[in-house]
């Protein structure tokens, strides 16, 4: 307590403060900053560096040195907000993922939000089947590097590049198959284009998981999307509430609860519990903004709480700014030449390497693939058998999605068949969304790295019966059962190789959680 009173003395000494912002193709934009500049000051002057003018949909992240995410707010002051020391590091992130990505006015937003979901996919927060995953990946390769080449791309070019968390070589063929034959001819402004609304026809588009428990104790991951409110749970999205549905937000300490009215005047009440307070509320606030934001119809109509209610209890933040359709008429209205963009190109990326080399993860050992693909087979046996006690509609794949279209939302999905929706196969379920918001020290990290190593020890590959092939040479002997004294050093030496991983792992994340 006495250091942060210190700090924060000396800091109300300095005039200036130095600040880094981390753009999405991870360059970095410093600058200096007056004491009581505000969060609309540093961000106007990184949407003048891009030349953005569609910039409503984006905004700045930074993280406390409580591993908590904050998404950094334009009407106060940033050094009042940092609870850091300065320099100042942040992001600029998407904060509002467009309902229809196409419908933006302009090339160079629709190039920043493709390197917003390009880097989804690849930490995992954009769920998706095979199938698709294959698309998607494509759809890269022929914007960073072009039409395929025999000269210049040798059999197996694909495996050069990481897409997503984990990946096999019959994927990498797929990749492969389609980057050559498929898309011939394709520039990367069209590439870029298709990839965006491949992307936005996925259930998982615009997520941005917040890893919570339900009221059984279940882990699950609350998310906001353009078309409403959502719950994932396995591979499986579980609960969905578009934002007509939603009625209220509310959050006390570390519980989370969503009011809803559906159909024939069904009212529900879903209750979630954060791993602290602090991310409860960042839940909250993120759930308050998203709603504002695609739900109103004008930026006047958002509830203001007035400061002379002495006995108004609860926070009085709300959202501030232009709401999604207002958004979309201002952007109907700029006239400009096309500014100039810089593509990234091959230029490799510290949290999306995407063009890096790197392994694929069915090096780990057979022994490890079998014992992870095991526990994943009996957690996903006790998600089916468990019954989610908050009764809610669940939803299919099928369900409500929603379109901007003349400046409306409208409904362009029909409902599916009722049931849990299943948003991705074995490969791609939740487990593989690493570093998500925020990282807890202790029940919340270990909820994510039990589902990071269960879910990145076995490659997609492995589907094929690799856990089955295993030999007794393998597991200790030339077409023999291990004895008793041998089965138990495996335990042990398993279980002590495990804890190593665990600690490797948990130091990694902690490096890399400013660059998600």
């Amino acid at each position: 307590m006495l250091s942060r009173l210190m700090s924060g003395s000396i800091r109300s000494l300095d005039r200036e403060y130095d600040c880094t912002v981390r753009l999405l193709d991870d360059s970095e934009y410093t600058c200096t900053i007056q004491r009581d500049a505000k969060g609309q000051y540093l961000f106007d002057l990184i949407c003048h560096h891009l030349n953005l003018l569609e910039k409503d949909y984006f905004g700045i992240r930074y993280v406390d040195p409580d591993k908590q995410r904050h998404w950094l707010e334009f009407s106060k002051s940033i050094a009042k907000q940092m609870k850091s020391q300065p320099p100042f590091t942040m992001c600029l992130r998407v904060k509002f993922y467009p309902p229809d990505p196409a419908a933006l006015k302009e090339e160079i937003t629709r190039y920043l939000v493709f390197l917003q979901i390009k880097r989804d996919l690849y930490h995992g927060r954009l769920l998706c089947k095979t199938s698709d995953a294959a698309l998607l990946a494509a759809y890269i390769l022929q914007a960073e590097i072009g039409d395929y080449d025999p000269g210049k791309h040798p059999e197996g070019y694909s495996s050069k590049f990481q897409f997503f968390p984990k990946h096999s070589e019959r994927l990498e063929r797929r990749i492969s198959d389609i980057h050559k034959t498929e898309l011939i001819g394709q520039s990367p402004d069209t590439s870029e284009l298709n990839f965006l609304q491949k992307a936005q026809s996925l259930e998982t588009y615009g997520i941005d998981p917040h890893p919570c428990k339900d009221v059984s104790g279940n882990p699950a991951f609350l998310a906001f999307t353009p078309f409403g409110f959502t719950v994932l749970q396995g591979n499986r999205r579980i609960h969905f509430l578009n934002w007509d549905e939603v009625t209220k937000l509310k959050f006390e300490a570390k519980t989370f609860h969503v009011y809803a009215n559906q159909k024939e005047d069904k009212k529900i009440i879903l209750t979630y519990f954060a791993p602290t307070p602090e991310a409860c509320k960042h839940l909250w606030k993120c759930g308050v903004e998203n709603q504002a934001f695609y739900k109103l119809e004008k930026s006047s109509q958002v509830r203001t709480v007035s400061s002379s209610n002495l006995f108004f209890k609860g926070s009085r933040f709300r959202y501030s700014g232009r709401v999604a359709k207002e958004v979309m008429e201002q952007s109907a209205k700029i006239k400009r030449d096309p500014p100039e963009i810089h593509r990234a190109g091959l230029v490799p990326s510290r949290s999306c390497p995407s063009i890096t080399h790197g392994p694929r993860l069915t090096s780990v050992p057979r022994t490890r693939r079998r014992a992870v693909h095991i526990s994943i087979m009996e957690g996903l046996e006790s998600l089916r058998d468990s019954a989610h006690s908050t009764p809610v509609r669940s939803v299919s794949h099928g369900d409500t999605f929603m379109r901007r279209s003349r400046g409306h939302l409208a409904d362009s999905r029909e409902a599916g068949p009722s049931g849990s929706g299943v948003i991705s196969d074995e490969a791609y379920s939740p487990s593989d969304s690493v570093l998500p918001t925020p990282v807890a020290e202790h029940g919340g990290a270990e909820m994510s790295l039990g589902r990071h190593l269960n879910g990145t020890s076995r490659g997609a590959g492995d589907e094929e019966g690799g856990a089955e092939s295993e030999t007794a040479q393998e597991r200790g002997g030339q077409g023999a059962e291990p004895g008793p004294g041998k089965r138990g050093a495996l335990r042990a030496g398993g279980r002590k190789h495990l804890k190593e991983e665990k600690q490797q792992y948990v130091g990694q994340q902690r490096r890399e959680y400013h660059r998600v």
